[in-house]
């Protein structure tokens, strides 16, 4: 009766523990997977940038950083984001960049603009990535200007000292462009505002050949009086972003602010905060997603007064990263300058480490959110990235190092089978043990494990090769997840992203049926198993069937039940994942076979499988 009640509580307990999976991740991914492909699909509706059309809206007047509504006592800070409703309707992205003169920007890795007036960085696509696997779809757009959709924009300048009436370029500045061309690398764009008051200012702004902006602000006093300024940068963000709300992945604000580390605050938690001021030298901070960032680099050795703020605008939040540096007096006849650094791009590894050690900043590669376990993770990506360049497939340097992973543990996995090869030879004394005391567990469980100690045997080494793995597979996930450079990579077949689902599905019998079994009512849910997570869980069922049975019937019940678990589990997961754990589970069976003939146990895997049959036929014939 006991043995009923068990074996019905370990399915019980299984069913929970697929349920609360999907529950908590597989449902969750499926929402955001639609959220992200009905955006692409309205941005894909939205008339690109190429021509001035008619009838074109002005842009959102909104107060802005340099241009508040509410000027600031003292320069303590750069002014809060934008608070003020704007006067018009949203426009289209298309037509705020058509209603504005603008200078280009055309480099191999980068298009948009910038705006002449303001003098904002506000227009920016990434060329070298697209929304989805299909290289024909449009390029991943990270900026975007005030009054369209979704503002993201960097802006650089002076703020005045307290009480001055010295006038400042602001966001609605028209600055002059000296000479023609676009900004591309080694062909800076050079702008030039006259305050009619004895200031000018001179901005230089140079790109590189893959996301470093450097803007050179000066300031030349051609009048007759000091005028003290502050210099400013800012990345400002309007509205709510979609993120993908997953604890193992931070998105929002984040910096390296001197002594107070590293800092990252969610659009939620900034939400709460209203602004986090930090008064400190050798930092860097910005607003980054998943894969793409926008942060700005100051002089690692300039004093700042750097904060992360949000505020509202027409009932939608704002976010915004910012400093004020120490104040500039520049004396009649003189000239004052500061520079100014703004990465605005894909997050790629090897890329922000070039930046990091280049530029001399503070842990820049912490812009990537590599996590507690940075100390496996990294090593996982190297290894993995190293591959990749000598095989030329993302896949294939998973399958590579999953053999170097087995290599490494080879020794502790061959105690671990080697124990199990002599709990499969006494499975007949075990039998008899659990006959002799099958009314009295207390002594059948002393029995057992005497015999185990007898025969040198450690009843839960199956368990061991499983754990090992727990790390690496924990890396691995980790890895796949933030790294772009897993973004969009193929394996073979139908697998044409290793960072995202096997998208076959056996309910839809891979696509010959044509409709969507994720849309099934109350159930659709779960109704998601492709082909890869259908091979990993055949390859766990092997691997469990090459272990001794164990003498418990809960233990046996829950240990058929898992590879069933794991398939469904795994079926959200990123495929390079599901891949490196079938591979894995493979390589196990070869190499556990291999151990159990040395130590003269019978491996069962092939008459376990055909067990399954005649039993079916043992049925069918009753």
């Amino acid at each position: 009766m006991n043995d009923h009640k068990n074996t019905i509580l370990a399915i019980a307990l299984s069913a929970i523990v697929m349920i609360a999976w999907q529950f908590f991740f597989g449902l969750p991914q499926l929402d955001k997977q639609k959220q992200v492909a009905q955006q692409q699909a309205h941005e894909r509706s939205q008339p690109q940038p190429g021509g001035a059309p008619t009838n074109v809206p002005p842009p959102a007047s909104s107060a802005t950083p340099g241009q508040s509504s509410t000027a600031p006592t003292a320069p303590s800070s750069v002014p809060a984001p934008p608070t003020t409703p704007a006067q018009t309707q949203t426009a289209t992205r298309a037509s705020v960049i058509a209603a504005s003169p603008r200078v280009s920007i055309e480099t191999a890795t980068l298009h948009g603009s910038i705006a002449l007036k303001g003098g904002r960085i506000d227009d920016l696509s990434l060329t070298q990535f697209t929304e989805t696997v299909d290289p024909k779809s449009p390029p991943i757009v990270l900026l975007s200007p005030s009054g369209s959709p979704d503002p993201f924009y960097a802006e650089f300048g002076w703020v005045s000292a307290p009480g001055s009436t010295v006038k400042v370029p602001n966001a609605d500045t028209m600055w002059t462009r000296d000479g023609s061309g676009a900004l591309s690398v080694g062909k800076p764009v050079k702008l030039t505002f006259d305050n009619g008051a004895g200031l000018i200012f001179h901005r230089t702004i140079s790109v590189d050949d893959q996301y470093l902006f450097t803007i050179s602000d000066e300031v030349q006093n051609t009048g007759t009086a000091a005028a003290t300024l502050y210099p400013y940068g800012l990345v400002s963000r309007h509205g709510m972003p979609q993120t993908l709300g997953y604890y193992l992945l931070h998105e929002g604000m984040i910096g390296v602010l001197g002594d107070s580390g590293l800092q990252e605050i969610t659009y939620k938690k900034m939400e709460e905060k209203k602004t986090l001021p930090f008064d400190v030298t050798n930092a860097w901070l910005g607003i980054t997603d998943k894969y793409w960032a926008a942060t700005l680099l100051p002089d690692p050795s300039a004093h700042l007064k750097a904060h992360f703020a949000s505020g509202t605008l027409d009932g939608k939040p704002t976010f915004q990263a910012d400093y004020l540096g120490d104040a500039k007096t520049v004396a009649p006849g003189a000239t004052t300058s500061i520079e100014s650094r703004l990465f605005a791009g894909a997050k790629q590894v090897s890329l922000i480490n070039a930046y990091n050690e280049k530029l001399k900043l503070n842990r820049f590669d912490l812009l990537i959110d590599w996590g507690w376990f940075y100390f496996i993770t990294k090593p996982m990506f190297w290894t993995i990235d190293f591959l990749f360049h000598l095989l030329g497939n993302f896949g294939l340097a998973i399958l590579a190092v999953t053999v170097l992973v087995k290599a490494i543990f080879f020794p502790l996995a061959n105690k671990s089978y080697a124990s199990m090869a002599k709990m499969k030879a006494v499975q007949p004394e075990l039998t008899a043990i659990r006959e002799r005391y099958k009314d009295d567990k207390v002594k059948q469980q002393q029995a057992m494990m005497e015999l185990y100690k007898k025969q040198s045997i450690n009843p839960v080494a199956g368990c061991l090769p499983i754990v090992i793995q727990i790390p690496v597979f924990f890396a691995l996930y980790k890895m796949l997840f933030i790294t772009i450079e897993m973004r969009h990579a193929p394996f073979f077949g139908w697998i044409r992203d290793l960072s995202a689902p096997d998208p076959t599905n056996v309910f839809n019998l891979f696509g010959l049926i044509p409709y969507d079994p994720t849309q099934v009512p109350l159930i659709g849910h779960f109704l998601v198993l492709g082909a890869w997570p259908m091979i990993m869980g055949v390859t766990m069922w092997c691997q469990m069937k090459l272990n001794p049975t164990p003498p418990d019937p809960t233990q046996k019940m829950i240990f058929d039940w898992m590879p069933l678990v794991f398939t469904f589990m795994l079926a959200t997961f990123p495929a390079g994942l599901v891949i490196y754990w079938a591979w894995n589970n493979t390589l196990s069976v070869i190499q556990q076979s291999i151990i159990m003939r040395r130590h003269g146990a019978k491996v069962e895997l092939w008459d376990n499988l055909k067990s399954l049959f005649v039993r079916k036929k043992a049925e069918d014939k009753a």
